[in-house]
């Protein structure tokens, strides 16, 4: 009966032992993951997911820009000779796959002679194709992307 007492103590120390382990473990894999890095960036359905992860973000990036190149294309807009006004556009890409722009960056000639500049790349980025979100470790993640643009004057 001692004997099976002793054994009952001392198992009960193994699991807990067993579960202190597990939690350590799973704290530095933690503290070993780069949440700044993706897996796998937004994929389009043109884009390949099984191309390196440089060719799968230049894809993503080429897809946006080729977009906003063709919306702003359909504006008539001109500048001063000597100028190439260049705008920041932040945007994210949530887990679903969904882009909302967060801040648009930009001079104030694109204010005079654009006022509707902002809601011209809300609309561009609304109106991209299908977009499979990123993933982090086979989980899909929210990730911001920031795409310049610049205006050519000649």
């Amino acid at each position: 009966m001692l004997l099976v007492f002793i054994c009952l103590l001392t198992s009960c120390e193994w699991f807990v032992s067993k579960e202190v382990k597990t939690r350590e473990l799973v704290e530095r894999e933690m503290l070993e993951i780069d949440w700044n890095e993706v897996d796998a960036y937004p994929l389009f359905e043109t884009c390949d997911e099984s191309a390196s992860k440089t060719e799968q973000r230049k894809c993503f990036e080429e897809e946006v820009l080729a977009k906003c190149a063709k919306k702003l294309k359909e504006f008539d807009y001109v500048f001063k000779e000597g100028t190439d006004p260049m705008v920041q556009v932040d945007f994210l890409v949530d887990q679903k796959g969904r882009i909302t722009v967060v801040h648009i960056e930009k001079d104030s000639a694109i204010n005079r002679q654009m006022p509707g500049f902002d809601q011209i790349i809300k609309e561009s980025l609304g109106t991209l194709p299908n977009l499979s979100p990123a993933l982090k470790r086979g989980i899909p993640v929210k990730t911001k992307f920031r795409i310049p643009i610049v205006f050519n004057t000649n």
